[in-house]
């Protein structure tokens, strides 16, 4: 089973490409390692303060996959560098 997610979010510290790219490459460097998720920046790549994620988690079943990413999109919930604005999830 086949579970994606868009995740949007706000960086109100980053003042420049260049913080937000950092904030967001720690991030998604450390989902990445934590979880069984692919991860990946998918619009906003030009705007300072905000970015949209997408994440897909694949498992044997609709609730291991579902369980996986929603721990991850929690990990990413949690770091006080950004603050949530959506999510969107889909069963593929």
């Amino acid at each position: 089973m086949i579970v994606y997610a868009e995740c949007e979010f706000i960086i109100p510290s980053a003042h420049s490409l260049k913080e937000k790219r950092a904030v967001l490459q720690r991030m998604i460097t450390r989902t990445k390692q934590k979880y069984n998720v692919s991860i990946a920046e998918i619009d906003h790549q030009d705007v300072w303060q905000r970015t949209l994620l997408a994440l897909v988690s694949v498992a044997s079943t609709q609730q291991a996959a579902e369980k996986e990413l929603k721990r991850a999109i929690a990990f990413l919930e949690s770091y006080p560098e950004w603050q949530c604005l959506n999510i969107h999830q889909e069963f593929l």
